[in-house]
């Protein structure tokens, strides 16, 4: 895990690379690599790559970065890690690849030299990566299918940049830093800027599953060439074809004990984060099941919740017993929080209203020493077990009549909004509007504030935010193509929305300030490949298919405990913070965290502009 920086001045008439803007791009991200640094320039100063390195895989220096090709003809600069590496070079040696390093970077300079762009279908990982092709004079931009590794470029019509962190570019001090609506609106819609917009206008995530060149020419359009939404519509089709429930459970403990066990490949040891929930429980039996001897857990746990519901340390606990492990409990106090708030706002890339439960137990990990844990990321969307897999087919399916009568729902809500009490919910004057289609049904479910709200917090860029985002069609279009069954389109919608802009996002910024790379089996291209025919058929009832997988299975409690999400005291914390005095009347915390988020964000980027 690492942090990568590039710059190629593509037009004839721009400037050579500029090596100090570079290097406080790279430097920027010293957190993300704490190991190792490492730059690149091509003979005409034309292109440069820079590289923070995390060691995990090859602790040697010959796993330093960007790294050539032996001809020279190749160039990369890599963040993430490629699982099945081992097994592509096999392949490549068998066809006369040699190799200098036991790195899965230098398998991406192989696999490219054999198959070119193509490569990115033999990829099992997380990934993110620049790669410099001599003889094509062009520089290809890639990103894993899932969006788990962060890929942002900025383009100014003469010179393309790319890191791993919005701010990274920002402190090149050679990207614009005025505003991008559309990125703020949907951070207030959503609590998180969806892709590929950011909260600057000449910053763009490359969105997840796709390729992107950059030649001569210019940027050209990014190739998408992979699609959450295509594999659930190819599974539909198989759905008889995947047996009795014997023969599922077979299935489902060979797919996930192999993505496991693919995501247990380091040469440090990986340890694991533990809720009370079904799906990190079930991990650490499988990392168990998959020969791994002494594995580290940890859980977070919160003095006020202590004796309730939302006390997850009791149950994880024993989960950890049952599987052997050596378990840490690490107690976070508001003390603690108030002393890390700073440092929680400096790290975070991007506005959000989450990533505080990551940030504390990325910090406990790190203290005990780990440099790559395993987490549960992901059970939800691809097992169903969100709320949203019910609610949103219920409300479409009982507003969907009402929703098709035209101008119904602007009219309901406006008199509703115009007559009635401030304190009705928003969202019931939406619910025509938006209610009988399954996109707007689960915007609603999933969504901070109504579109009619948004002025009052952004103020004048709304109406242009609203048009550039138009966060409707926005969800439409991760529906295309749109699955038949209902279980597959919500899981679409969360793992394409809520998954990627919130907990991934959160996930990489909160754990890499810490130096920790977080792994995650159950978001895995090949894993959904394997379940989505069987999901798509039993809905919700496939997660216990993930709760009895290891060879010991998780114990009824674990099984049958209601699902509360993790959730942190983080209200009456901030509603104490003397800093933020004038938010004590915030009626909800998504608006306190909402506007928590937003002012972080503008005094970050004042600070940053006048640094």
């Amino acid at each position: 895990m690492c942090g990568i920086a590039g710059i190629y001045a593509y037009h004839y008439a721009a400037n050579a690379v500029d090596r100090a803007e570079l290097r406080r791009i790279r430097d920027y991200m010293a957190a993300r690599g704490p190991d190792g640094l490492g730059e690149w320039y091509s003979q005409d100063e034309r292109v440069g790559f820079g590289h923070r390195r995390l060691t995990i895989i090859d602790l040697s220096e010959r796993g330093a970065q960007p790294m050539m090709s032996a001809d020279g003809k190749l160039v990369v600069t890599f963040n993430g890690e490629i699982y099945n590496y081992r097994q592509l070079r096999a392949s490549l040696e068998a066809k006369g690849h040699r190799f200098r390093t036991q790195t899965d970077t230098e398998v991406l300079l192989h696999l490219y030299s054999q198959k070119g762009e193509a490569m990115v279908q033999d990829l099992r990982g997380m990934f993110a990566f620049g790669l410099w092709d001599a003889e094509k004079h062009a520089l290809l931009l890639v990103r894993d299918p899932y969006g788990i590794k962060p890929l942002y470029y900025a383009d100014d019509g003469w010179t393309v940049r790319f890191a791993s962190q919005v701010k990274a570019l920002l402190a090149g001090a050679k990207v614009s830093r005025d505003p991008e609506p559309a990125g703020w609106v949907g951070f207030c819609l959503f609590g998180s800027v969806p892709e590929p917009f950011t909260t600057y206008q000449d910053v763009l995530a490359l969105p997840a599953g796709s390729t992107l060149w950059v030649d001569r020419v210019g940027t050209h359009e990014a190739k998408q060439y992979f699609s959450i939404a295509d594999t659930y519509c190819r599974a539909e089709v198989t759905t008889s074809a995947i047996g009795n429930k014997a023969d599922q459970q077979d299935r489902a403990r060979e797919a996930l004990l192999d993505s496991v066990r693919d995501h247990l490949v380091a040469d440090v040891p990986v340890g694991a984060f533990l809720s009370s929930g079904i799906d990190s429980g079930a991990l650490v039996g499988l990392m168990r099941d998959a020969g791994q001897q002494q594995i580290q857990t940890v859980t977070v746990a919160f003095e006020e919740f202590r004796g309730s519901s939302e006390d997850e340390a009791p149950i994880a606990a024993e989960v950890a017993s049952r599987y052997g492990t050596r378990h840490t409990t690490r107690v976070v106090t508001e003390q603690e929080f108030q002393i890390d708030l700073p440092k929680i706002l400096e790290a975070m890339d991007q506005p959000t209203i989450d990533g505080l439960n990551t940030w504390f137990v990325s910090k406990a990990a790190r203290e005990l020493g780990l440099k790559v844990a395993i987490s549960g990321l992901g059970g939800d969307e691809l097992f169903g077990g969100y709320p949203s897999f019910r609610e949103v087919p219920l409300c479409v399916r009982a507003l969907a009549i009402p929703g098709r009568i035209p101008a119904l729902g602007d009219l309901t809500r406006w008199l509703l909004t115009r007559d009635f009490s401030p304190s009705l919910n928003p969202k019931a004057a939406g619910l025509l509007k938006y209610g009988g289609s399954y996109a707007g049904a689960y915007f609603l479910r999933r969504g901070l504030f109504m579109p009619w709200e948004v002025e009052a917090l952004i103020g004048a860029d709304t109406r242009l935010g609203l048009r550039r985002l138009n966060p409707i069609r926005y969800i439409e279009g991760l529906l295309e193509p749109k699955p038949s069954s209902s279980f597959s389109r919500i899981a679409v919608l969360e793992s394409s929305l809520y998954m990627r802009n919130q907990l991934l996002r959160d996930t990489d910024w909160a754990s890499m300030a810490h130096s920790l790379e977080v792994r995650l089996p159950l978001v895995d291209s090949r894993l959904l490949n394997q379940f989505a025919s069987i999901t798509a058929r039993n809905g919700s009832q496939s997660k216990r298919l993930l709760a009895h997988s290891p060879r010991v299975p998780l114990s009824p409690k674990v099984i049958e405990r209601p699902k509360t999400g993790f959730t942190t005291p983080i209200q009456s914390w901030l509603q104490r913070d003397n800093r933020i005095q004038e938010w004590r009347q915030v009626p909800s915390l998504a608006a306190y965290k909402c506007a928590w988020a937003r002012r972080w964000a503008f005094e970050v980027s004042a600070a940053t502009a006048g640094a």
